[in-house]
């Protein structure tokens, strides 16, 4: 169930060139990469690397953007272009969708929404000023009207008028069918805790229903997730860890115990 993807392998002919993504440490060394659960996490500090890997995986697999930009055109993902053409990508069977996600494209997301509505508006409303009476007309508006009021029931008459947090949990409703393989990047970041507990429910669901995931995150609580993968990245190293023994965890942890211990001489 659910493993459309489960490795990256470097190619022969790849070269470890001085430029962006391979100036990062891990991806200078990686050889190898398996994914043998449907959901792995990829944790590790700022700047390790770890969303790149991601957005890598994601140009790779020919993954859709539910953002802005798509990834053959987004000029911020050339480091990812780059990290995919390095990397042989092993699948097990094809995802029905393949879809890339990350936190910051959803306003992105849904204003296009948004445009794409009020664009079929005005569509309608031109073709019902400009066409003849007849049936023509009342089948081009109707064909106008109908895209309108399809957007309307999948994404809400007003996606933009909801909390980020909201929308973007709605979203995830929306797209993330089954059997599809969904590459997130940090999607806790518009959630409170009990939002993230919501999103959990949303994997656990979608796992049950032959999905797969691999999800970029700093979230102890999200880490949790049953029978999970963390991959840790620290330094030229990618590896798996136990969830007691992640950083951001322990960290947590230590913090909710003694608060006063770490906010002493502030």
């Amino acid at each position: 169930m659910g493993h459309f993807l489960a490795a990256i392998r470097r190619r022969d002919d790849t070269e470890r060139s001085a430029a962006f993504p391979w100036t990062l440490p891990f991806a200078a060394a990686l050889d190898e990469i398996r994914f043998e659960t449907p959901v792995t996490f990829l944790v590790g500090e700022n700047g390790c690397g770890k969303s790149t890997l991601l957005e890598g995986l994601a140009a790779g697999m020919r993954a859709v953007a539910a953002g802005s930009r798509d990834i053959e055109r987004d000029p911020s993902l050339g480091p990812a272009r780059a990290f995919a053409a390095g990397f042989r990508f092993v699948r097990r069977r094809h995802a029905r969708t393949r879809l890339f996600l990350r936190a910051e494209d959803v306003l992105g997301y849904t204003r296009r929404v948004t445009d794409d509505a009020t664009e079929l508006d005005a569509i309608a409303d031109e073709l019902a000023r400009t066409l003849p009476e007849g049936v023509g007309r009342t089948r081009a508006v109707g064909m106008a009207r109908a895209q309108r009021a399809a957007l309307v029931r999948r994404y809400g008459e007003d996606p933009d008028g909801r909390s980020h947090g909201e929308t973007f949990l709605a979203l995830l409703q929306t797209r993330l069918v089954p059997n599809g393989l969904y590459l997130l990047d940090e999607p806790e970041t518009p959630l409170s805790p009990g939002r993230i507990l919501a999103l959990m429910a949303i994997l656990k669901d979608r796992v049950a229903a032959g999905c797969q995931f691999v999800i970029a995150t700093h979230s102890p609580i999200l880490m949790a997730q049953p029978d999970a993968t963390i991959l840790h990245i620290a330094d030229d190293r990618i590896g798996p860890v136990a969830y007691d023994e992640v950083e951001h965890v322990r960290l947590t942890r230590a913090f909710l115990a003694q608060p006063e211990r770490f906010l002493r001489g502030l």
